[in-house]
């Protein structure tokens, strides 16, 4: 039997297999056997929610509704955002959303297009 390995996120050694992807029980992280990419000194690896590397420029979906911080409006599934751009902290793509202006997104609630 061949050995999986551990999880990239918290490094747990209970993944297993689920179709095509590996999963994390512990933190329910998934991401593609082989598609793992070894950050360098420094090198922060950004995903998406289906576990695709983002790159500056790149352009992404929303995936569920968001709640705009101190306002009633709300950000669409299914929002297209171009040019994105990828920083360091909590939510990690700056962006210009049509209607919204610029807003920070989480790299969770987007999906490469």
């Amino acid at each position: 039997m061949s050995q999986l390995p551990p999880c990239p996120q918290c490094n747990s050694a209970y993944a297993y297999e689920d179709g095509s992807q590996l999963v994390c029980p512990e933190c329910g992280h998934e991401w593609q056997p082989g598609a793992t990419v070894e950050a360098g000194e420094g090198d922060k690896v950004i995903r998406d929610a289906a576990g695709n590397q983002l790159q500056d420029g790149d352009t992404v979906t929303v995936i569920k509704d968001l709640k705009v911080k101190g306002s009633s409006l709300v950000v669409k599934i299914g929002t297209k955002v171009k040019g994105i751009r990828l920083v360091d902290g909590d939510h990690d793509i700056d962006c210009k959303i049509d209607g919204f202006g610029a807003m920070k997104l989480k790299s969770e609630f987007v999906k490469k297009v």
